[in-house]
């Protein structure tokens, strides 16, 4: 069981329309590179364009950033695509038995570490830009896209 893969394809999706800005990034092409459907990809698009992160226009093939890499934090990458509600990365499991000392009382024990633990990875999330994984990305070679 694994989160979905939303918040890496933004990101991907990102970094490759801001490192193919002088050709147009449609929503095949972004797909080839994610190696998915493009019909993923502009539902993805949808999510970014609604969160302010990229500019696209209907019927016109390609897309834009509409923000500077460096405005662009990763947890803005993670709210606009909708991965988890606040506080609820981690879900614990409904209906433990009460007559049992673990089910009675995991819940309140676990839900605050899971709490903690989230507020954590979106405080490191809010520390990296997209400039950065595009820098890093750039400094491995040559665009072959």
């Amino acid at each position: 069981m694994s989160l979905s893969s939303r918040f890496a394809v933004g990101i991907h999706i990102l970094a490759l329309i801001e490192l193919n800005k002088e050709g147009t990034s449609s929503s095949e092409f972004l797909a080839s590179s994610v190696n998915t459907n493009p019909v993923v990809i502009r539902k993805l698009m949808g999510m970014l364009k609604k969160a302010g992160l990229v500019e696209v226009h209907p019927g016109i093939a390609g897309a834009k950033l509409a923000k500077k890499l460096s405005d662009i934090s990763l947890f803005d990458v993670y709210k606009a695509v909708n991965i988890v509600q606040e506080n609820e990365l981690f879900s614990v499991h409904d209906n433990p038995n009460p007559n049992c000392l673990v089910g009675r009382n995991i819940q309140n024990t676990i839900e605050p570490l899971f709490v903690a633990a989230q507020v954590a990875m979106e405080k490191v999330l809010e520390g990296v830009t997209l400039e950065d994984v595009v820098k890093d990305i750039a400094d491995k070679g040559n665009m072959n896209c």
